[in-house]
């Protein structure tokens, strides 16, 4: 099991959740938050991985889908929405890699943002060969990942190749 490291920088206190809206701690939420609602779908196999990034990434104003699998996507009708992937390289059955080349194959291009907890220079030098968004590697930072969801969302293209300090 891979544990995420980061804490939700917005909040949602109950009278904003009854109006629909998000308050914002002073910082960075107002850069972060889409100027319209964005799709993620987050693709992994780990239930408290999709449990986390979709608390996170769903205070940050962008609406979340999660799939377990890579079959489960495509066997969605979301495929369809706008949105970026947000999805494991391991995985049961289909690999991201293999998702991501079955996805172009058909000319299902969504921005991709690739995520493992079992690194290695092959995969990095394939993803960097790609057109995807980024590679960050678990655990990650908060911060990573809502700097390429951003970019995704804002159509930008540049690979970024997540480091740890």
């Amino acid at each position: 099991m891979c544990a995420l490291s980061f804490a939700p920088v917005l909040v949602e206190s109950e009278q904003t959740a009854r109006r629909g809206a998000l308050s914002f701690p002073s910082g960075r939420g107002a850069e972060v938050l889409p100027e319209k609602p964005y799709n993620v779908f987050v693709v992994d196999d780990d239930e408290s991985i999709r449990k986390a990034l979709k608390r996170l990434l769903r205070v940050h104003g962008y609406l979340v889908i999660t799939f377990e699998s890579a079959e489960a996507l495509l066997r969605s009708d979301w495929l369809h929405m706008e949105g970026c992937i947000l999805l494991d390289m391991r995985l049961p059955g289909m690999s991201g890699p293999e998702l991501y080349e079955k996805l172009a194959s058909i000319k299902m291009i969504h921005p991709v943002i690739f995520m493992t907890a079992h690194d290695n220079p092959q995969w990095r030098e394939w993803v960097a060969k790609t057109d995807a968004v980024a590679y960050l590697r678990k655990p990650f930072d908060q911060e990573s990942l809502l700097d390429a969801v951003n970019l995704a969302a804002r159509g930008r293209a540049g690979f970024q190749h997540e480091t740890r300090n």
